[in-house]
């Protein structure tokens, strides 16, 4: 005879159902319209310039390439965010795994001392005994099917998460590249500098010599000589004065890369290649949602924060639990593998909220309030792109034309030194029209050396406002889309 559902089991299967249903609505929509861009940038060259983004950084720099190199094995900013995304993955993964059924197995021993008495005669009788030992061993294994998805919500969040890590990585690798770049740049302009102000008091000292020798030959009066040698302490002071820079600079490296400040003197010793000013590469608004770091890690917050707000409205649902428990139970040990030792259950629950007084709306409404607050993050990182980007540009080209300008200057002011320096030896100006020329010429190549390096260094800024490197492929990529 086929046994019929008990009514009783019908109705407290389908209690919480209905109490369920009852409660529930709509979780709340948070509109998030993409971000209206500009079609081209304001600073942008207008014709097509062939240049590439990698071309901004000094990569064929020994001293950048050996720095770098260093900074991605040992930089402890970047091993912090190498860490949190080993973070995020195993979040991740525990996300998924709770989506699969969980397998226990215990093992019990179990001395118990009863009261014969209360099972009456059989008790009285001696048929029980007052000391019962028992043996057994359980497996149990439960199982949320997930209907209404709250699990699989919750591990599209965490997946996400790994992407906004991930991001968030690669904005600290191309902070460390940046900051390297510029720091080596910053190092060969000192050395363009120097070597202007070395050339500036050799020829100030060349003048200095002359004036002392008319000054004995009675020719000139001494006030000459002064003149020349204080111009000639004036470029010696500048010079003493780069070598700040320079302990400033290796003391930045040091943090970047890890190394010691030894290693890092090591690196810049190497000779530098001529410094060229490349050529800026075209780019759209548009391409920073793809390439800025900081955009992609806020797209992925973004997506996380969408995950959220469905897992917790879809804890209002009643949610199945599957269970089964397969064991051993007996009071002899010889007897604990015999076939009448097999115990075991299954069962189905089903619970779901009926009274909470508001504890999950509170959840949908944190939820909710997190996706507007990741979203207003996202237009701002989008924004703050676009602004970085303009800045880049603008500062990229009044440096190219400060430095066009003062390589000029210098070039003009190197002619006219020379040209009084012939005119005085032909004896058609005198002594102070080759001090003032000379004067006038010093610490042009200086200028011109200290232009052309910052023009190098908005190449860098540049580079890291058009996104760097391209990102890696996405660590949660095959694994991401879940069902």
């Amino acid at each position: 005879m086929t046994p019929r559902p008990s009514p009783r089991l019908a109705l407290a299967l389908a209690l919480p159902l209905a109490l369920g249903a009852c409660g529930l609505k709509p979780a709340p929509e948070i509109a998030t319209p993409p971000p209206e861009l500009p079609g081209a940038f304001f600073h942008a060259p207008t014709g097509e310039t062939g240049a590439s983004l990698a071309s901004l950084l000094p990569r064929e720099d020994q001293a950048f390439a050996a720095l770098a190199e260093t900074a991605m094995e040992r930089a402890p900013s970047l091993a912090e965010a190498l860490a949190r995304i080993d973070l995020a993955r195993g979040r991740a993964a525990r996300a998924g795994a709770e989506r699969l059924p969980n397998v226990t197995a215990d093992a019990s021993l179990r001395e118990q001392r009863i009261n014969p008495a209360q099972f009456g005669e059989a008790g009285a009788s001696g048929l029980i005994p007052r000391n019962l030992t028992q043996y057994g061993a359980n497996v149990a294994a439960s199982w949320d099917p997930d209907l209404f998805g709250q699990l699989r919500a919750q591990e599209r969040a965490a997946l996400a998460r790994i992407d906004a890590s991930s991001a968030q990585a690669a904005a600290v690798r191309n902070a460390l590249l940046a900051e390297i770049a510029a720091s080596v740049i910053d190092w060969r302009t000192l050395d363009a500098r120097r070597a202007a102000l070395e050339a500036d008091e050799a020829a100030a000292s060349r003048l200095a010599a002359l004036a002392a020798t008319r000054e004995m030959a009675g020719l000139a009066p001494g006030f000459d000589r002064v003149r020349a040698e204080a111009q000639a302490s004036a470029s010696g002071s500048r010079l003493a004065a780069l070598e700040s820079e320079r302990v400033r600079i290796v003391g930045r490296l040091v943090a970047l890369t890890g190394m010691d400040a030894a290693g890092v003197s090591s690196a810049l010793a190497a000779t530098g290649p001529a410094a060229e000013v490349p050529e800026a590469p075209m780019a759209l608004p548009s391409e920073l949602l793809a390439n800025r770091p900081d955009v992609l890690a806020a797209s992925a917050e973004l997506a996380a924060s969408d995950a959220d707000l469905a897992a917790a409205a879809r804890a209002r649902f009643p949610r199945l639990t599957l269970s089964a428990v397969i064991g051993l139970l007996a009071f002899d040990p010889e007897d604990l593998f015999d076939s009448n030792s097999i115990v075991g259950n299954l069962a189905a629950g089903v619970a779901g909220p009926l009274l909470d007084f508001g504890r999950i709306e509170a959840e949908i409404d944190s939820a909710a309030a997190g996706k507007r607050a990741a979203f207003a993050a996202y237009r701002g990182a989008v924004f703050q792109a676009l602004g970085d980007a303009e800045a880049a540009y603008g500062l990229m080209e009044a440096s190219d034309e400060e430095a066009q300008k003062a390589v000029r200057e210098r070039d003009q002011l190197d002619r006219a030194a020379a040209l009084a320096d012939v005119r005085y030896r032909a004896g058609l100006a005198d002594f102070l029209t080759v001090l003032e020329a000379r004067r006038a010429a010093d610490a042009s190549g200086e200028r011109a050396a200290a232009a052309i390096g910052r023009a190098r260094r908005a190449r860098v800024l540049l580079w890291q406002a058009l996104g760097g490197d391209p990102p890696a492929a996405s660590p949660s990529e095959g694994g991401a889309a879940v069902e």
